[in-house]
């Protein structure tokens, strides 16, 4: 595999150091990346800095056609990518397509926005505009489990607003963030959009940087919180999006063998790493064995080995650390719940789990109150609705939810009640790009998507002239 370097600068250069970079189908080392010091990275923020200037002047449309040739580029190597992706993360290669196809969409998507001028009041004696002017420096600090897309919500509405980035991948799926490096360095001027990689030993001095101007962080609650903490020093502009408990809400007037295969894709997408997720499920107890019965079915029959194998429908836990965790819920499950599928590693090299479905199981078990974020989920019977909608709430988290029904107007009442910022009727992660939406509760603090998450990126300036 060709080797992979920094950006910083315009330039594609070496770490100071090297960190292995792990195969999780195999546990062995896929590649050695970069790995910055604190010198590398101070480099990049002054680059950043010093490109600012000139990057905020070009007249946005300017920036919008960069943007579509980052995309135009990225597509050519679309395969490249997607390969390289299930290789790092482990994912499906038909999974990371998606993710592949779907950065693309998002960086073409926002090449089409535009930040005007808004008059608010105009009168005979005054005229108010409300001006939206770049904010300096992003950082932009991605997790493992959906690398390039989850980069591609930061960059691109930051770098068409006219901010310069500093994007620091996961140290354990930093390859797909570098090779986006070596096309941006060819399109984008010198210091606009650099890389940095490490493991995890920078995050708190690219964070309370004084010439950070904003953070972009996707991850856990808990380090979510420590990046909030970094950045009130200097009162940074943040945006969090964190951890998800999600619950989905099953009514009673369900047809089981038609809403299980749903259920089950909306909880074990990506092995189940997926913020939004879902993660508990409420079950009317009219429709509870079969849809028990269903989910386990679909869990036995699903094949799960390399991303890269024809016909492989889950593939492995991203990392070692995750791989562990999941386990502990795996044997909590088994305390305190009834297994009916998987709970089984797969008896080879490799972070793999067979999906696992768990009935039976208390609202106080580990496994319903806590983010499992691995293929596992439980089943939750309730009889009243309004008692499943007051156990869905409680929680710490409120990023989604799903409710699935065929009566709509009780499944839109039920999705009103839930506290979350997003909720989805009868589908599940149908994420419109021109919709802007945010999460509730521990779930994360500010706004993505649509024009409102483009302005996210924005100082918003009111000119209030007399004439």
């Amino acid at each position: 595999m060709r080797g992979f370097k920094l950006l910083i600068n315009g330039k594609l250069v070496p770490g100071a150091t090297t960190l292995d970079v792990i195969d999780p189908s195999t546990e062995e080392v896929l590649a050695e990346a970069p790995r910055a010091d604190r010198a590398q990275l101070n480099e990049a923020i002054a680059a950043a800095k010093a490109a600012f200037a000139s990057w905020s002047d070009k007249p946005l449309r300017e920036r919008g056609a960069l943007l579509v040739r980052l995309a135009d580029a990225l597509e050519v190597r679309q395969d490249e990518f997607a390969r390289l992706l299930t290789l790092e993360q482990g994912k499906p290669l038909s999974e990371a397509n998606w993710e592949i196809s779907f950065t693309i969409r998002i960086i073409r998507h926002h090449a089409t926005l535009d930040l005007p001028n808004k008059i608010l009041k105009e009168d005979s004696t005054q005229k108010i505009v409300r001006q939206y002017t770049p904010l300096g420096v992003v950082a932009a600090i991605v997790p493992w489990n959906f690398p390039m897309l989850l980069l591609a919500i930061k960059v691109a509405p930051a770098l068409l607003a006219g901010n310069t980035l500093i994007a620091k991948p996961a140290p354990t799926t930093p390859l797909t963030t570098l090779r986006f490096g070596e096309i941006v360095s060819e399109f984008l001027p010198a210091g606009v959009f650099n890389v940095i990689v490490d493991r995890n030993d920078l995050g708190d001095v690219l964070t309370s940087h004084a010439d950070i101007a904003k953070v972009a962080f996707t991850g856990s609650t808990a380090t979510g919180k420590k990046v909030m903490c970094s950045v009130a020093g200097t009162l940074k502009r943040l945006i969090l999006e964190l951890g998800g408990n999600d619950a989905a809400i099953v009514l009673d007037d369900v047809d089981p063998v038609e809403v299980a295969p749903k259920l089950f894709v909306a909880a074990m997408m990506n092995a189940g790493q997926i913020c939004l997720g879902a993660k508990r499920l409420y079950v009317h107890e009219s429709q509870y064995d079969q849809i028990c019965e269903e989910l386990a079915r679909l869990a036995r029959e699903t094949i799960v080995d390399d991303g890269l194998k024809p016909g492989t429908q889950m593939g492995p836990l991203q990392n070692k650390a995750q791989f562990e965790k999941v386990k502990g819920y795996i044997d909590d499950a088994r305390r305190n719940g009834k297994i009916v599928a998987g709970g089984e590693v797969l008896d080879r090299r490799g972070y793999f789990i067979q999906p696992t479905i768990v009935r039976d199981i208390s609202d106080d078990a580990r496994l319903v109150t806590e983010e499992q974020f691995g293929p596992i989920v439980p089943v939750l019977r309730y009889s009243d609705i309004n008692d499943a909608v007051a156990r869905a709430n409680n929680s710490e988290y409120g990023l989604g939810g799903t409710v699935w029904a065929k009566d709509l107007d009780r499944a839109f009442e039920v999705a009103a009640k839930i506290d979350t910022g997003i909720v989805w009727i009868n589908k599940f992660l149908d994420v419109s790009l021109d919709v802007s939406f945010g999460a509730a509760k521990q779930s994360g603090i500010g706004t993505e998507f649509g024009q409102e998450g483009l302005e996210a990126f924005t100082q918003a300036k009111i000119i209030n002239m007399a004439k």
